[in-house]
């Protein structure tokens, strides 16, 4: 205003009122890599994000999901959580991180006015453990593992703010809830019906039904907190990584019957032409770099070099599906950097395979952050060894403290993957079921 006093207009009130408010960001998106590279790169700009987020609560009595610029039923999760979460866990200044935590225990209890606001089906996620596919709840597989997601990063939060144990202890153990939409007669995420029985008849590349633009393909690995649980639940590590190899490369085959029609998302992942993979829409982002999880982090470093290099160019076609709100770009951007945000609400970054020869972070607290990536090529795209701050460094994994403290990083590109094993159990990635709290 005249007084350079921040305000803004209400969409939930219509009130000119104090302070930031943020609008037209879909959370189902951009909490996987758009808000993770916020808190790293513009931690300032997210703390005025969370300011905005309690605003919206103040004002409509619920966290926004989908701004547009109000509350728009629109997309499944209550993913709000894991941007504040994270955010307030990387130590980023929240002065309103009490009434958000008041606004996600009402999401985690209370199903909003529309579908995307609250939790849609909570009733059932929270006495059975999964929202049912047989009770008219759509897209009930995707939102149960989104909420479990939420979960566990609710109680990441609840710890650190020290709320009551036994509060803690539910939000863990619903964190876990993701392993009862899983069936192991399939090794897939399938949808389940209130009396325990899974749905049938099944077939794994059914766009939407129990899953939201996506099918069992891409949403089986939506375990972000759990990877190791995965692992356990496939049957172990061969198993697993079987299940990932044959993602990209088993036939597109798809079921659009729930659309009523083709949806652009389907014809994206026929024109990538890498299997069911599907990078144009975000549940499977993530997924390539899972194979760090089960000891093979060369096949990681093969697959997102791949997708990089085909799926994204400096054309007008260069992007391979929706921006969505920056999520696309995010990918590739933290991709480019060799490290991906898999799991928000812990501090560690993924390792993949870095685009350039050399790539500085320019953070704001003055400190930078060098990715130095010797001998870097179209061929020499494996990592064959790597030095943090010059000392041997053997993680899969960077600490968000590693990179805010600035150094250099310095890896050794090979034309050869480094297929060297013995790395400890507690090298790998952030895993609930590996002990690693």
């Amino acid at each position: 205003d005249k007084e350079n006093k921040i305000i803004h207009y209400s969409p939930y009130n219509g009130k000119i009122l104090d302070g930031y408010m943020f609008t037209d960001n879909g959370f189902w998106d951009t909490f996987r890599a758009v808000f993770p590279f916020f808190t790293l790169m513009y931690p300032e700009l997210n703390s005025q994000m969370m300011e905005g987020l309690a605003n919206a609560y103040k004002e409509s009595g619920w966290l926004p999901e989908w701004a547009s610029p109000g509350h728009r039923d629109c997309m499944v999760g209550s993913n709000s959580a894991i941007l504040i979460a994270d955010s307030y866990l990387k130590g980023i200044p929240n002065k309103e991180i009490n009434t958000l935590y008041e606004a996600i225990l009402k999401n985690s209890k209370n199903e909003g006015p529309l579908s995307s606001v609250g939790r849609y089906g909570v009733e059932y996620y929270n006495t059975l453990g999964y929202v049912p596919y047989d009770v008219r709840k759509n897209e009930n597989v995707a939102r149960t593992l989104e909420y479990a997601f939420a979960d566990f990063t609710i109680s990441k939060l609840a710890k650190s703010l020290k709320r009551p144990q036994s509060e803690v202890d539910t939000f863990e153990k619903r964190a876990s809830y993701y392993k009862n939409v899983f069936d192991p007669t399939v090794n897939f995420m399938r949808g389940r019906n209130n009396n325990g029985t899974f749905q049938s008849p099944f077939r794994p590349d059914k766009w939407g039904d129990a899953f939201t633009e996506g099918c069992s393909w891409h949403w089986t690995w939506c375990v972000f907190h759990d990877v190791q649980g995965l692992i356990n639940l496939m049957g172990g590590k061969d198993q697993f990584i079987n299940k990932m190899d044959s993602v990209f490369v088993v036939a597109p085959t798809f079921d659009y019957s729930y659309y009523g029609a083709q949806i652009h998302e389907i014809t994206e992942m026929l024109v990538m032409n890498m299997g069911q993979y599907a990078h144009g829409n975000q549940p499977i982002q993530h997924m390539p770099y899972m194979y760090n999880y089960a000891g093979e982090p060369w096949k990681t470093q093969y697959h997102v070099r791949e997708i990089m290099n085909k799926l994204y160019s400096p054309a007008p076609d260069g992007l391979c599906g929706d921006e969505d709100n920056g999520q696309t770009s995010a990918w590739y951007v933290f991709s480019a950097m060799g490290m991906y945000p898999v799991t928000s609400g812990t501090n560690q970054y993924v390792l993949g395979a870095p685009l350039f020869k050399k790539m500085t972070l320019r953070l704001e607290n003055g400190k930078s952050f060098v990715i130095h990536a010797k001998n870097n090529s179209a061929k020499n795209l494996y990592v064959s060894q790597a030095k943090l701050k010059n000392r041997a460094y053997t993680k899969n994994f960077l600490n968000h403290e590693d990179i805010t403290k600035g150094g250099v990083f310095e890896l050794l590109m090979s034309a050869e993957p480094n297929k060297q094993k013995g790395v400890k159990q507690e090298d790998y990635p952030y895993s609930m079921s590996n002990g690693r709290r």
